[in-house]
Parts: C-alpha cells; sequence; structure tokens
C-alpha cells in the first residue's frame, strides 16, 4: 500500500479546526471527503499539527495509505478539484515510506505569530493578523521572550482543556522582529500544549501593554496558568512548517 505526504496550505478562518469534529467543517474531514471523491475508497488522513479553529497554515503536512496505486499529479490535482471553493490547497504530493508519518515522524513544527500594533482596525489583514491598538513595548517584549527557550515546565502556558500528559516542554527557538507596526513571533519546538503559543504570544503582550508585571521566569516557575496573560486570538496564528 503506497504511503502519500501532502502538504497542505489552509486559511482557518471558518474551519473549527485541523481535526475532524461534529460541530462544522474541519480541514481533515474535507480532505478525506474529497479523496474518497478521488479515489473511491475511504482514507483516514494523519496531520502534523492539529490546528485550532481559526489558525492557518503555510505548510500543514499529512500522511495516507491507500489500496489503489494513483499518481501524485492526480492526487494533487484531483484533491485541489474537489476542494473547491474552500480556501485550502494541497501544494504537493508525494510517496513516502511506510516508516513515515506526518504527525510522529516530525522532529520540529514551527508556527508564527503576526501581530499588527497600530490604532485604526485592520481591513486588508482581517483575520489575519492580531491588530493591537495600545502602544507595546517591544524591546521588554523581547526581552522577556528569552526566557522561553529551553526545557520548561510549560503549565502556566495551557488551556485548560490540554489532555498532554506532561507539561514539559522544550522550546527550541523564539524568535521576535518588528518592521515598523508589524511585528513577527516565531516559535519552534518538536511538539507543544493546547493553546501554548497563543498563551505565549498573549501573556507577552500584557507584558508588552504594562498590564502583567510578573516576569516570564517568574510565571514558568509558578506553573500557574493564572499568574500568565490573556490567550491570544487564533486569526494571527500560522503553521509556518514542519521539519523532519
Amino acid at each position: 500500500m503506497p504511503n502519500y505526504r501532502i502538504d497542505i496550505e489552509y486559511d482557518g478562518t471558518n474551519f473549527v479546526g485541523w481535526q475532524r469534529q461534529e460541530n462544522g467543517n474541519s480541514i481533515q474531514a474535507l480532505l478525506e471527503d474529497a479523496l474518497t471523491k478521488l479515489i473511491a475508497e475511504n482514507v483516514t488522513i494523519f496531520g502534523a499539527g492539529r490546528t485550532d479553529s481559526g489558525v492557518h497554515a503555510f505548510q500543514q503536512v499529512a500522511t495516507f495509505t491507500t489500496i489503489k496505486d494513483v499518481s501524485t499529479d492526480i492526487i494533487r490535482d484531483g484533491l485541489n478539484q474537489h476542494l473547491r471553493p474552500h480556501p485550502i490547497s494541497i501544494l504537493c504530493a508525494t510517496i513516502v515510506g511506510n516508516d513515515f508519518h506526518a504527525r510522529f515522524s516530525a522532529k520540529l513544527r514551527f508556527y508564527e505569530y503576526m501581530i499588527i500594533n497600530r490604532r485604526p482596525p485592520l481591513t486588508i489583514e482581517h483575520n489575519r493578523a492580531w491588530c493591537v491598538h495600545k502602544i507595546l513595548n517591544f524591546n521588554k517584549m523581547l526581552y522577556e521572550s528569552s526566557f522561553f527557550i529551553g526545557k520548561h515546565d510549560l503549565n502556566a502556558f495551557r488551556s485548560s482543556h490540554c489532555q498532554s500528559k506532561t507539561s514539559l516542554k522544550t522550546i527550541k527557538s523564539f524568535n521576535m522582529k518588528q518592521n515598523s507596526e508589524n511585528i513577527i513571533i516565531s516559535i519552534s519546538a518538536q511538539s507543544f500544549l493546547h493553546s501554548q503559543v497563543r498563551i505565549m504570544v498573549g501573556t507577552l503582550v500584557d507584558i508588552g501593554k504594562g498590564l502583567l508585571k510578573k516576569s516570564i521566569e517568574e510565571i514558568i516557575i509558578s506553573k500557574d496558568r493564572a499568574q500568565a496573560g490573556q490567550t491570544a486570538p487564533a486569526c494571527g496564528l500560522y503553521l509556518k512548517k514542519i521539519e523532519y
């Protein structure tokens, strides 16, 4: 049975997230339905990252196996045809070894968060970024963000819905760049807790506004979600890429 890898780009605004759910359209469900139409076979797709409702992806990776041997061009083009008009695009399809799994073979997951720091509301970037209207102390945010790097118990930065057995996570990189009113936050790790990136970003924004006086180091040590800041909205978060 051939094992296929597909790389996917999507706008998550109107979806309930990656994972199939009963309460609305998910990326996984639409892909599986499109595959059924394309190859007349029920297929289960496994994604590298379970993005939440409203979260976007520049490069989500998924794998699936089929009984039939179908060319990768047909997989790519056929899925794109059946997915229209949904804002989901199959960037490429390849055949990989049977030991390759989109989720379990991943070494690093890269997320990017976009903040636009200005007074006027967003139009072009509406649902694509978080518009923070109060001027942020970027240098303070940048300094505090350095405490995230490394292995920590990040219990203070996970949602109450998180089902992970451990809150120990290793942040490989945490970078922040400011260009005029745009602030881009880039984070990589092998895995993340539920809403971890959004809580990290929300906490930094609260620090940048002067609303939160505790340092990131103190919040990590506390292991208390109540000590951290708000959860940043999903619209600014992007799954950037997966490294294998």
